[in-house]
């Protein structure tokens, strides 16, 4: 198992050095299942392939258990790479596939016949040892992909998407087995994906990408509860957290009130001290709150200054909850979640109370949290 470590780590492309990744700081634990999740184009695949010594850096320091291995070759990094296509060799069978690696390095037949026997009971494929590639479901070609990555027993695994070509039942069901299979090794892995459900279900911590640049590294409940910025607030959870600009007016009693020009909300006593100390008095921000967090007053009892008033567009069912669209008079609509069984009709006008303590503010132009 390893530590690693990237310092200042930093990759321009082209003549015209395109900036991939933007001094990229992270330290991943021994033994830790890590995450780099962000959209298309964000750098986090880069991040991999210069770890693994299949891209060059153009500025800072990559290190395996303290050992700077920048000039390293890929062979002598000691990490199993896994890959959205597999690679698997066709014309060979699933034994031959996984032992691959251990024949080039030269290994006696009985300890390859033992490692290849070893991944293969582990991952469940040993009644398919003996087929080819095409005559294997898309998650028992991945198992094969995992296997011949594990058979070397490496300090480090690097997963790129390796699950974004199967289907979703699929997919769920390989989660599982690789976070088990983690368990079982405990190897340091780091994990690529754009899918946030596998980062948050995944990882022990997350790391959120865009353009190249580290948004947030944290806990999935820490990225999930209190994102950074809006961008991770936004790109992290389903549906997305609502955004609402305001301004903060401050009231006769030394405290603030948060007002669009439909509504006003009451921050909480934290809430207003944090926003008062920050100088965000009289100053224009934008309150983000999860859809869960915004209740139907219908049966129960909110204060006044926690409510909005609204009129149903139109509901999305997908099971046990349901998304409710409601206009608030605003340029978007409020997204609330609640239980399936709540049904409303087109133009219905409805009140809701959002949870306020479970609201953020964030700046209007760093779009940073404030709170």
């Amino acid at each position: 198992m390893a530590g690693i470590r990237f310092e200042h780590v930093t990759k321009r492309y082209g003549k015209y050095k395109e900036l991939a990744v933007n001094d990229f700081n992270l330290e991943v634990t021994d033994g830790e299942f890590l995450v780099l999740v962000g959209p298309s184009g964000c750098g986090k695949s880069t991040v991999l392939r210069m770890l693994a010594g299949l891209e060059d850096i153009t500025e800072g320091s990559i290190y395996i258990d303290d050992v700077k291995v920048n000039d390293y070759p890929p062979k002598d990094r000691d990490i199993s790479m896994v890959f959205q296509n597999y690679a698997l060799y066709p014309n060979l069978t699933v034994y031959e596939n996984i032992a691959f690696g251990l024949r080039l390095r030269k290994l006696p037949k009985h300890e390859i016949d033992l490692s290849v026997r070893r991944a293969a009971r582990v991952l469940e494929i040993e009644p398919f040892l003996n087929r080819k590639p095409r005559e294997l479901s898309g998650g028992q070609r991945q198992r094969v992909a995992l296997g011949r990555a594990i058979v070397r027993s490496p300090r480090a695994f690097l997963m790129d998407e390796p699950l974004s070509n199967l289907d979703a039942r699929l997919r769920v069901q390989m989660r599982t087995e690789i976070i088990e299979l983690h368990r079982k090794m405990g190897v340091t892995t780091i994990y690529v994906t754009h899918d946030q459900i596998e980062a948050m279900t995944m990882g022990d911590r997350i790391v959120v990408m865009n353009k190249g640049v580290i948004q947030q590294v944290d806990t999935p409940e820490e990225v999930y509860s209190r994102p950074k910025n809006m961008f991770v607030a936004n790109f992290i959870g389903s549906p997305p957290m609502n955004f609402i600009k305001g301004r903060l007016i401050p009231t006769a009693e030394g405290e603030l009130e948060f007002h669009t020009n439909r509504f006003m909300l009451k921050p909480n006593a934290r809430q207003c001290r944090i926003l008062l100390e920050r100088g965000m008095a009289d100053k224009q921000v934008i309150l983000g709150v999860r859809p869960e967090h915004v209740h139907f007053a219908l049966d129960e009892r909110f204060p006044a200054n926690t409510q909005i008033s609204g009129e149903m567009l139109f509901d999305e069912y997908v099971g046990y909850d349901r998304y409710y669209h409601l206009d608030i008079g605003l340029s978007e609509p409020l997204l609330v979640r609640s239980h399936a069984n709540r049904r409303f009709a087109e133009k219905t006008r409805l009140t809701v109370a959002v949870d306020m303590d479970n609201a953020l503010f964030y700046h209007k132009d760093s779009e940073m949290l404030l709170t």
